[in-house]
């Protein structure tokens, strides 16, 4: 009896366009100096996005908290001197409106990312000026919670939203946070909404972010997040894991050539 060969044709999920956007930058914003020189190297190799870090959710309350809005105004110069859009975190309810005065793009970090009244308030605020929120997902909260609690952001006005892979708290302790890099198909199957994939914190170190960034253009994510310092063992906040300008223009390239293989840009 002859084998019969039956060939079965797989959903394609796929990404929504053909473009990778970077959206990369310091942890913090420390100083004009210190963003001013991140912003200059993004500049230079043709992307779009430059983030920071304004307000900061630490786990220690004596770690450095963020220079407010100092930091919303160095970042507004900063985007205008370079011509990139810039993005930080909301944390409280009361910042939304000055954020949004300053920056181009919103984000909710993964300890807000249930914080309802902070998400309706957020869709508010930007209904009009539909200006990007990326959304963190927590580092305990399934994909259906994930998704539920966007709902919280659009239903309020804004549906220009970005969710964000960050890595999950689990037994591992190998890695700050694991990586789960199959959120990525998952959403495209079952969200229209593009996903970015945060691969510094769940790295923790800086020697393996280039390699979850690649996983990342590979796995088809829509967006990477990865910071950058100008000098990482002087941060004022997640140092050990933050990328010199040059090694980030290094991994830039590497990923340019990994997107095209695919036929896609990064930007």
């Amino acid at each position: 009896m002859s084998e019969q060969r039956i060939e079965a044709k797989l959903p394609d999920y796929g990404t929504r366009t053909d473009e990778i956007t970077i959206y990369a930058g310091p942890c913090s914003v420390e100083s004009e100096e210190q963003f001013f020189e991140v912003a200059e190297c993004i500049s230079d190799l043709g992307l779009t996005w430059i983030r920071g870090g304004a307000y900061k959710p630490r786990t220690n309350p004596h770690s450095f908290q963020g220079l407010g809005e100092e930091a919303l105004k160095i970042m507004k110069a900063g985007g205008e001197k370079y011509g990139l859009k810039t993005l930080t975190e909301v944390m409280d309810s009361e910042h939304c409106e000055l954020v949004h005065s300053y920056v181009d793009g919103l984000q909710v970090g993964a300890r807000n990312f249930q914080n309802f009244s902070l998400l309706k308030n957020i869709g508010k605020v930007t209904k009009d000026s539909h200006k990007m929120v990326l959304f963190k997902r927590g580092f305990a909260g399934t994909i259906a919670e994930w998704l539920a609690a966007t709902d919280y952001i659009t239903m309020e006005g804004n549906d220009n939203v970005v969710l964000c892979e960050r890595g999950l708290r689990t037994f591992e302790t190998a890695t700050r946070f694991t990586l789960d890099i199959t959120a990525v198909p998952v959403i495209h199957k079952q969200s229209l909404l593009p996903i970015c994939v945060d691969v510094s914190h769940p790295a923790g170190v800086r020697d393996l972010v280039p390699s979850l960034a690649r996983a990342a253009v590979a796995v088809g994510a829509d967006s990477i997040m990865i910071e950058v310092h100008p000098n990482p063992p002087a941060a004022l906040s997640d140092g050990p894991q933050q990328l010199t300008p040059a090694q980030f223009r290094v991994l830039v390239e590497e990923l340019r050539e990994i997107a095209a293989v695919f036929g896609k840009k990064i930007v």
